[in-house]
This record gives structure tokens, sequence and C-alpha cells, in this order.
């Protein structure tokens, strides 16, 4: 057992322990108090989720508990893998309801709207907050699905002015069987979304650090169902990335997948598209929607670590001291700090600005499906009149 992390408002732990009983009975031994209103975990899929799922909804009996499988947990000590970490939510200071979407593929924008509604209503019935400014939307769907595209547009205008992020559950990098967890099972081809209301202020963000290159590649031949790019600059697909990776084809791997990505450029922000492999036929099957016509540019990596310190100082700024940070971060991020060396400092800041989250398949943001990207949100402390203010 991993010790308890106790701060106002929340509890947040973690469990290395292999068996699905003793783990659930370590975070229940951590984050069990009168006012346990939620908890939020992530877990390494090598857990047997049958019987973690059962041993969740033993030990946290009239809890709502949901979460997700992972490529990779962020507990209270920073990066770990093969292990469950969660966060317990004080009734008094977070109003949460969380809802299933169990059929992607058949989502529409009336099924979202009544599920958001039915959401809203649980929040307004605990009178902590006003809906308005004070409430926030996570979502976790299931990473191999391939209709997050359209699942998070549908909710996107369902949830209005509402601040939204999120991210897709994981297989520990198998990509085979990605999990969401709702009512004591773990569903596939199927998301979450969870609704947080609460008198605390929060930002909710997103960032990345790679930086524009000047090659443009053009999807010139595409099948947006399958996320598969079969032509870029009217050439095969794999050689015209490769060329513009400064590779060969035969050396593409997810090493040069997490180095040099590729962006769609809206507005003055460029939003990340990661391959996820190359095929027998030389085209692209990518983590995200790519669709003939766009203009992508190919991108290098700035200074990962930097940046994420800047972003989370300056969310911090906003609301204070932080009680903790809900992070989305995706496993291409985690594979390239280790690629160059500084995955033990981005872990030693994420544990010192509180992060507790996973390692992603894709990252959402707004309605927006984007890889290779941080989302999350960070959460002041209450005020009680004895923390320190902000300078």
């Amino acid at each position: 057992m991993k010790p308890v992390t106790e701060l106002p408002a929340v509890r947040v732990a973690s469990s290395n322990a292999r068996d699905p009983m003793l783990a659930a009975t370590n975070l229940s031994g951590q984050l069990s108090h009168e006012n346990l209103g939620c908890v939020l975990f992530f877990c390494s899929a090598e857990y047997d989720l049958g019987r973690l799922g059962i041993a969740l909804e033993h030990v946290f009996s009239g809890v709502r508990v949901c979460g997700c499988t992972s490529a990779g947990e962020i507990t209270p000590q920073g990066y770990d893998r093969g292990c469950i970490t969660a966060i317990g939510f004080d009734r008094r200071y977070f109003a949460i309801d969380c809802g299933l979407v169990s059929e992607l593929d058949y989502f529409t924008l009336h099924d979202a709207q009544g599920l958001i509604d039915g959401l809203l209503g649980t929040c307004r019935d605990a009178r902590l907050a006003p809906v308005k400014g004070n409430t926030f939307a996570i979502t976790l769907l299931d990473g191999l699905s391939s209709r997050e595209e359209l699942v998070l547009a549908t909710l996107n205008s369902a949830l209005g002015a509402i601040p939204h992020f999120g991210g897709s559950a994981g297989d520990d990098e198998r990509l085979a069987n990605t999990h969401v967890f709702f009512n004591g099972a773990f569903h596939t081809r199927a998301a979450t979304v969870l609704l947080v209301n609460t008198s605390l202020d929060f930002r909710v963000f997103s960032t990345h650090h790679m930086v524009a290159a000047n090659r443009k590649l053009v999807v010139t031949a595409a099948d947006s169902s399958s996320r598969t790019v079969y032509e870029l600059n009217a050439e095969p697909a794999a050689d015209a990335y490769a060329h513009a990776a400064g590779v060969t084809v035969e050396e593409l791997d997810r090493k040069v997948f997490a180095l040099r990505p590729m962006a769609v450029r809206i507005g003055e922000q460029y939003f990340l598209r990661s391959v996820q492999r190359v095929n027998a036929d030389r085209s692209l099957t990518f983590y995200c929607a790519v669709e003939t016509g766009i203009v992508m540019t190919a991108m290098h990596p700035g200074p990962l670590l930097d940046n994420l310190r800047t972003q989370l100082e300056q969310a911090e700024a906003a609301v204070g001291p932080p009680l903790l940070t809900i992070g989305c971060d995706c496993f291409l991020r985690r594979l390239e700090a280790e690629l160059t060396g500084v995955v033990e400092q981005t872990s030693d800041l994420l544990r010192e600005h509180r992060v507790i989250g996973f390692n992603t398949y894709g990252e959402q943001f707004e309605g927006m499906h984007i890889n290779q990207t941080f989302t999350g949100v960070v959460i002041g402390q209450p005020d009680d009149g004895t923390r320190p203010q902000p300078q």
C-alpha cells in the first residue's frame, strides 16, 4: 500500500497491489470517509477487470465510482505503471454525477441533451454552487473506438458554455482493448461523462510543446472512418511522412511517431495528429480523424518540461495554491520524456503540482479530439481564511 495523501476537499491515493480485491481495499482504506461523494480512478489494463469492477463496487458501496483503463498512471508519487490511482471527492465541496454513453455509433444530439440535463439536475439538487461558472465536464472514451470526434462534437453542443476536457482510455500500449468504468462494470465502445459542480475555483487548460516546421503535407487520399491516410502530397503516405521526419520508411516506429507528429492549424493554433502505425501498403493509421483535403504541418519538439511547468504555473496563478490537478497526458509525451532523458524530472514536476491522472490514447478539449497534448483542470484550495494568498 502507498501512503494516503489528504488535502482539504479531496484525498488522493494509489496502489500497486496486483490482486484486484487487495488493490480496491487499499484504495478504500486511503480514500473512505463519511463525506466521500465520488471516486475517479485510472488503472492498468493488466488487472483482471471483471474482478476489479466487482471489488471497487464492493468497497465503495453507495459511492459513485467512475474511471478507465490507461497507458500509464499519474499517481501521488508521479508517473507509474501497472497500478491504480484514484481521487476521492468530498461531497461538501463537489457535486458530481456520471453517465454512460453505451453506443458511440448511434449517439445523437438528443441523447447528449438528455444525458447532460440529467447530470445537471443532480448538480443543481446539491445546491453547492450555481451551474454557470462553477461546473466543468470530464469525458473518458474508449481509446480504440474511432468515434471520439463524433461523440465529442455532439457532447460539446449539449454542454454549451460548460468547459470540457478528457482523455481516451488506454491499455498499456497493447492497442487491443480499452475500457471505461460505470456502475460497477468495465465497458468497451463506450464513454463516461462526469459533470463536476464545485464552489472552488478552477481552470480547464490544454497545452503541447510541439513547434511547427516549414514542411506542409496535404492529405490527398484518406478513409476517415478508419483514420487511414493513403497519400500525402500525392505520394504513398509513409514515404512522404518519412521524408518530412528525416528518416527512411523502414525507420518509422513509435519513437519517430512521438518525436515527429503532424498538426492541423486552426486560426493561430496547431492541433496535433499522431501516427499510430505504418501499414503494409505504406498507408498510415492515425489516432485522430483525418480527411482528404486537409493540410497538415510537420512538427518537432520544443521543451516539454518548460512548457508544462509554465502552463501549470499560469493556471495556478489564476486559482491560487492548487488543491489538485486532474491530468490527461498523451502516452507519446511520456515516451518522448523517456527518450530524451527527462522522464524523472517530468514525474517530479507532476508530483510537485499535485497532478493525478493517466497517460491516454488521445486527449479532449472543448469538443476537439487531439494527440500529444496535456489537458486537464487545476482546482484551487478552499479559501478558509488560513491558506496563503497568491502573490
